[in-house]
């Protein structure tokens, strides 16, 4: 048998390390068969960098900070703007006493006047009594207050006082509405203008409704009553020891148009004195700006204008539909 120089037998079982395995002398030596060599800690991977402006241009709340040139965008400036705004809000002293008094008292007349515009135009209208046609229902000076209402809304009856415009030749002497001089001229044409004031009645008459469009009107004069539709009227409202008519007449009320007459017959230029023009003495209903509901002034003879409907009250419809 060959032995190697070390005294192990050649060609024999190797002991130790296995064939064509180096031995290594060191610290590992010592560790225990059994125990496993501990991992050695993987380094974390390195993240992609992210373009912040890429992020920002798709943050849905802060949006892009940036614009292209590297200036504040829009976005922000508009909304640096919009604070800018609330913290000036947010200092700004509130208003002093007398000038929120100030600004409450010119909102409060601002409304007033527009309000009493739009009632004076298209509800209510004041006027005053220029003659004395309507007394004793109404005097020389008073004020009655009319709604608009009618015949655009409410139908026209008979015993309406109503009050309408001149549909030319009707208007002759008669009290001028008294104006104030100096500044408070023109104050008093704008409340006029706007309503507040009663309008100046020369270019309107007021006078009582007798016969609708249809009916036949007619009187005999010397004292006897007029008729409408063959039916003698009580009227109760004439001025007393006046005439119903001191003309005998007869017409028919055309279609479209009133007959009128004043309370005071016999001061009184109504239809009868207007026979000869195109619809016979007869009022346009176009011509008719509404009905007298109340009077107003002077404020002791305050009342409601109420229609004397019992007058009227046998007379029966006219072909043309009168009530």
């Amino acid at each position: 048998m060959v032995r190697s120089l070390d005294g192990r037998p050649e060609g024999g079982p190797a002991s130790g390390p296995s064939a064509g395995q180096a031995h290594i002398d060191g610290p590992d030596d010592a560790r225990s068969p059994a125990e496993p060599a501990a991992a050695e800690p993987t380094p974390p991977a390195t993240a992609p960098a992210v373009n912040r402006a890429q992020q920002a241009a798709s943050d849905p709340v802060q949006g892009p900070a940036n614009g292209p040139s590297g200036q504040p965008s829009e976005e922000v400036m508009t909304r640096a703007a919009r604070l800018g705004r609330k913290r000036k809000r947010k200092d700004k002293k509130p208003d002093s006493a007398p000038v929120r008094f100030l600004k409450d008292a010119v909102f409060v007349v601002v409304a007033a006047l527009i309000l009493s515009f739009l009632l004076k135009t298209f509800l209510i209208q004041s006027f005053y009594i220029p003659s004395e046609s309507m007394e004793p229902t109404l005097e020389t000076l008073d004020r009655v207050l009319v709604t608009k209402l009618a015949p655009k809304v409410l139908d026209v009856h008979r015993g309406d006082v109503v009050v309408f415009e001149n549909p030319g030749g009707w208007v002759t002497q008669m009290e001028p509405m008294p104006h104030p001089q100096g500044l408070f001229g023109p104050l008093q044409s704008l409340a006029e203008g706007i309503g507040l004031a009663p309008a100046d009645s020369k270019d309107f008459l007021i006078k009582r409704v007798i016969g609708l469009p249809g009916d036949q009107v007619a009187c005999e004069g010397d004292g006897a009553p007029v008729t409408v539709n063959g039916v003698p009227l009580d009227e109760t409202y004439i001025a007393p020891g006046g005439a119903p008519s001191g003309s005998e007449f007869s017409v028919v009320v055309p279609d479209g148009a009133l007959w009128v007459m004043g309370d005071n017959r016999d001061h009184s230029a109504d239809s009868r004195s207007h026979m000869d023009q195109e619809l016979g003495g007869a009022v346009a209903l176009d011509d008719v700006v509404g009905i007298a509901q109340v009077r107003t002034w002077p404020l002791d003879r305050f009342t409601l204008l109420r229609n004397p409907g019992q007058v009227f009250s046998s007379v029966p419809p006219a072909n043309g539909g009168g009530r």
